[in-house]
């Protein structure tokens, strides 16, 4: 590159350096600087032109010389070129000619590939054709596949296919028509794929709910087998007893007895749960989970309901209807647990339990309404075993039986009215019928046997019993105690492992227990004592006693046979308490005889208490008292307890103590003589020797006042009455009002037998005799008609 042009050089030398420049950019660059300055500088510009023009004339000047020198070669050159021209048109000529004959082959080649062009577009167009044709046909197979599959029950690939078609292979047609066709038609195809699964589950739903009662039925069955294995072990081990059925211990012990009743060769039952699950993926598959599960559950629910009949009857004599309808339920309820532990947010234990209680609610109610029709306990028994079976299947599955324990308590109150109905009537049958007389025994045999039912205990050892024999109470209590105790038994059958309410049993067992023994049985007897019979009386007494014993054997029974642990304290019977109750009736009843008995003897008493002349012999009244007194207490009085017949021997003689003093006290006696005081007096000593031979000195005292009255009537000083320490020594018993009152009365009675002697000797001078009057003997002083 040429230097750089200092402006104050010379511009000739400057002009002459640009021209030697090798190119027009380093021309430009050294010319640029100079014009600048001359466009500042007028004068400068025409130095350039000038120095221009200078080197432009120095250069043709140049040219010239060098023309000058070489003109002949110059013209050579020229010929030379016109030569060549010439040749150069001949050969354009003829490339003109060529190009024309190119052309002309150029035009046809053209034309022809023209036409290879049109043909190969043709081609493409067609293979392009083909092509689309070919996936719009695989297209519709794979379409047509989705139908296929969804013929074949194969719903899962039918879906799986329908989304592979729209996912994979409408997008390679996306720009036909045939996909927005097909595109269009997925979601109706998807709703068939539901549809389909749907209809498929709901068939297998239908076999399911056919398949019910039988899955019942067989879940009932081994769970019978399983009460058998847990009693067999009980025997073997009474700790056992503490655990019921479905306990741990019971399912531990229960182990190697497992059964699978969802999936069993011997019953034939096989569950496959395939429909459901297919079902499930594809409506998860789908994204309507929600939707399939609402549908699910109202499907549930309506199967549901197609379980439950409009009414029971209770009364078949297989309970075939009432044990299809618990089976039912239960095979019902087996599957949805199933279900909902083999399903992941299908079937909640929210949802489970809300038909389960829904059933159970049903079940409450038609039983409870089929229980009117009811009228014996045996058949209500065996309703209650039913529903206990089936409560222990259920609980195996782990539902609450809370509700179905509510009626079995219903059941329960049902029974003990029935069993307390049925034996009613045969208590009241046996109290009716009774002899009310000492049951006789034959042998050794039939003693064993009223021993073993009822709750007897005989002074005697076995070995030394005599036959024939008399037992003390009638026929009527060991037939009542076979009775109480199959009460007793028939009652507890209806508490078992399931029963949980064992304190209602043992209240129930003990207040109708309680009603049965006072109405049917105390109060019968206390009714019957309305009888003038005083045997019968004496034996109702008895068989009130023996009652009594058998109210607190049973009292300490019902306590350890109590099935409640957590109940406390004995057990008092109300029963009890009725029959002493009936027992001091009873005996009132036979004071009543006895001292109405009495008071007609002591009523037939005659004295003459103005007599002069004592009577010879006791009085006829007198006799026939001790002698009733001596005859009841050896036949009628006989069979009662010692305590008791002293009782009421001590009663008797009180009474008659009583009775005898009233005599004298009567007001209709106004004096008594000395001689009527003998009578009486002998009569009075009659009774006491007879009290005497009874060997029994307490009896004795009921005479004491009677024979300390006779004794101050008899007194030559009667003043010792009035001084207390006399009367305290001597009439100690004598009744304080009585005494004074009989004292002025045989006062009275001494001056009357004087007159009346003095009568009787006048009488007997003037021709008149008096007669003698009657005693009770019909003997004594009294005037002759």
């Amino acid at each position: 590159m040429p230097v750089a042009i200092d402006p104050a050089e010379d511009l000739a030398a400057a002009i002459h350096q640009i021209t030697l420049s090798s190119s027009d950019a380093d021309y430009i660059d050294q010319l640029a600087p100079l014009l600048k300055d001359a466009r500042n500088d007028g004068h400068r510009a025409g130095h350039i032109i000038q120095a221009l023009n200078s080197v432009s004339a120095e250069r043709e000047a140049a040219i010239e010389r060098m023309c000058n020198t070489n003109h002949q070669e110059f013209v050579n050159s020229v010929n030379q070129l016109l030569r060549v021209r010439e040749g150069t048109v001949n050969l354009t000529a003829e490339i003109l000619s060529l190009s024309q004959s190119i052309q002309a082959s150029t035009e046809k080649l053209a034309e022809q590939k023209k036409a290879l062009v049109d043909s190969r577009g043709v081609r493409q167009n067609v293979d392009e054709a083909t092509k689309a044709l070919n996936i719009c046909l695989e297209v519709l197979r794979l379409a047509n596949q989705v139908h296929d599959l969804l013929a074949r029950k194969s719903h899962y690939a039918a879906l799986r296919a329908l989304d592979e078609l729209q996912n994979v292979h409408l997008r390679e047609v996306s720009r036909y028509k045939i996909a927005e066709m097909i595109e269009k038609s997925v979601p109706a195809t998807q709703r068939l794929i539901a549809e389909a699964v749907m209809a498929d589950l709901n068939t297998w739903l239908y076999r399911i709910r056919e398949a019910s009662q039988y899955m019942g039925e067989v879940a009932f069955y081994h769970t019978n087998m399983r009460r058998n294995r847990h009693e067999e072990r009980v025997k073997e081990d009474e700790y056992l007893n503490k655990f019921r059925i479905n306990s741990a211990i019971e399912l531990v012990a229960d182990e190697g007895d497992e059964f699978d009743i969802l999936n069993d060769d011997e019953t034939e039952i096989k569950v496959d749960f395939s429909p459901l699950f297919e079902a499930m993926h594809i409506y998860e598959t789908l994204g309507r989970m929600d939707e399939f599960r609402s549908e699910y559950g109202a499907t549930r629910r309506r199967q549901k309901e197609l379980l439950i009949p409009s009414s029971l009857n209770l009364l078949e004599e297989e309970d075939e209807d009432l044990s299809g309808f618990l089976e039912s339920i239960a095979g019902f309820a087996i599957v949805e647990r199933a279900t909902m532990r083999r399903t992941e947010n299908l079937r909640t234990s929210v949802d489970v339990d809300e038909l389960w209680d829904s059933m159970c609610q049903s079940a409450i109610a038609l039983i409870s309404n089929g229980l009117h029709t009811i009228d014996s306990d045996e058949k209500l028994l065996k309703i209650k075993g039913r529903i206990a079976l089936f409560l222990q299947a259920m609980e195996s599955w782990e539902y609450s039986v809370t509700s179905i324990n509510t009626l079995l308590l219903t059941l329960f109150d049902k029974y003990s009215q029935l069993l307390k109905k049925r034996f009613s009537e045969d208590f009241q049958e046996i109290v009716a019928t009774d002899d009310y007389m000492p049951m006789p025994i034959n042998t050794l045999d039939e003693y064993d046997k009223v021993v073993n039912v009822s709750w007897y205990t005989s002074d005697k050892p076995r070995e030394e019993l005599t036959f024939p024999c008399v037992l003390p109470f009638s026929q009527m209590y060991p037939l009542c105690c076979i009775d109480i105790r199959n009460f007793l038994n028939q009652m507890y059958l209806f508490s078992d492992d399931n029963f949980q309410r064992s304190s209602v049993i043992d209240e129930t067992l003990k207040n109708s227990l309680d009603d049965l023994l006072c109405e049917k049985v105390c109060k019968m007897l206390v009714e019957r004592l309305s009888s003038q019979y005083p045997g019968q009386i004496v034996q109702i007494l008895t068989n009130l006693e023996h009652f009594e014993i058998a109210c607190k054997e049973l009292e300490v029974l019902l306590f350890e046979a109590r099935s409640s642990s957590s109940a406390t304290g004995p057990i008092t019977l109300n029963a009890t308490e009725h029959f002493r109750a009936g027992k001091k009736t009873a005996e009132k009843r036979i004071f009543e005889l006895v001292n109405s008995k009495i008071d007609d003897l002591i009523e037939t008493a005659e004295y003459d208490w103005e007599s002069t002349k004592p009577a010879s012999d006791v009085s006829n009244y007198m006799q026939e008292l001790t002698r009733y007194l001596s005859n009841i207490m050896s036949s009628v009085l006989l069979g009662l307890p010692t305590e008791i017949k002293e009782l009421i021997y001590f009663d008797a003689l009180s009474h008659a103590a009583t009775m005898i003093l009233s005599l004298p006290l009567d007001d209709a006696v106004k004096r008594i003589s000395p001689c009527a005081i003998k009578t009486f007096a002998a009569d009075v000593q009659f009774l006491s020797n007879f009290v005497d031979t009874l060997s029994n000195p307490i009896l004795h005292e009921n005479l004491d006042e009677l024979l300390q009255t006779v004794h101050l009537m008899e007194t030559d000083n009667p003043l010792e009455f009035y001084d207390v320490s006399q009367r305290n020594k001597k009439f100690g018993r004598v009744n304080r009002e009585h005494g004074p009152i009989l004292l002025e009365k045989v006062t009275q009675g001494a001056g009357v037998t004087q007159e009346r002697s003095g009568v009787d000797k006048m009488l007997n001078r003037m021709g008149f005799g008096r007669g003698k009057g009657r005693g009770a003997d019909g003997t004594g002083s009294g005037a002759d008609d």
